[in-house]
């Protein structure tokens, strides 16, 4: 139940017809992990905790550095230095103390994948590299949880949501995110986000739009991104949406799935 306070907090939410009580109280029970406190997963974080997800955790080991100010705005100068994990910590419950933050200081792997994922109800990929990318599509299948996954270039990003493991209206799968990317691209081919670099801003506007899905997803209201993906070119401020469907030849849910489990990331 939502107490005083919380009326008060969420008031803007529960007048909206598409929210309400319910939808707000949904919120409050949801369990939401954000794998990576960077670019993508600090305005991400900031927003479902202004929202009122009920536990909110973050998978990331790195520290903060000077260089990450420039868009990864739940850290801050003094954090230099600090866990990530802790200095999203301290800026959730500074905003909102009715949010229970649980923060993960490790790297995403194999190993601790499914263990990780078991504790939420839905997961948001923040990750900078294609190793964690394809290896937590492939966890959240196999947990059977909504991933919603982002991705950014220099002045582009895209923006989807994978709910593999369900079937869509009309009783067909869901496509994979293998599906949409059937293999990653040759090592060095696409420069990091340290060589190349990306417009803070754009960082902020996707990981909000990371947020929003996550919500719409836990509500319920609206068409969400499950087989389509959203392309961003913020240099010319367009925005694309192309719809992609089941590929019957990946490795996931197609028609002879070969991954049954993690152990290709070993």
């Amino acid at each position: 139940m939502l107490n005083a306070d919380e009326l008060e907090r969420y008031a803007r939410h529960i007048v909206l017809r598409e929210v309400g009580g319910p939808g707000q109280t949904a919120l409050q029970g949801a369990k939401v992990l954000v794998i990576g406190a960077g670019g993508l997963g600090a305005p991400a974080l900031m927003y479902l905790a202004a929202a009122g997800i009920g536990t909110l955790g973050v998978v990331d080991d790195d520290t903060v550095s000077l260089s990450n100010l420039q868009r990864q705005v739940i850290h801050a100068t003094p954090d230099i230095g600090a866990l990530k994990t802790d200095s999203a910590a301290a800026k959730i419950h500074a905003l909102n103390p009715h949010v229970r933050f649980i923060g993960h200081a490790v790297r995403l792997n194999a190993a601790n994948a499914m263990t990780l994922l078991s504790g939420y109800d839905i997961v948001l990929d923040g990750s900078d590299n294609f190793t964690t990318r394809y290896l937590l599509s492939d966890a959240c299948y196999l947990a059977k949880k909504p991933l919603i996954s982002a991705a950014l270039g220099t002045f582009d990003a895209s923006l989807t949501t994978i709910r593999a493991h369900e079937v869509n209206a009309s009783g067909a799968l869901n496509p994979t995110y293998r599906c949409l990317f059937p293999e990653a691209p040759p090592p060095g081919t696409v420069p990091s986000c340290q060589e190349a670099g990306v417009m803070g801003a754009l960082a902020g506007m996707v990981g909000s739009m990371m947020a929003l899905e996550a919500i719409r997803e836990i509500v319920g209201f609206g068409e969400g991104l499950v087989g389509r993906l959203l392309m961003i070119d913020a240099r010319n401020m367009r925005f694309e949406t192309l719809r992609y469907g089941r590929d019957p030849a990946n490795p996931l849910n197609g028609d002879a799935p070969s991954i049954r489990d993690l152990s290709a990331y070993l």
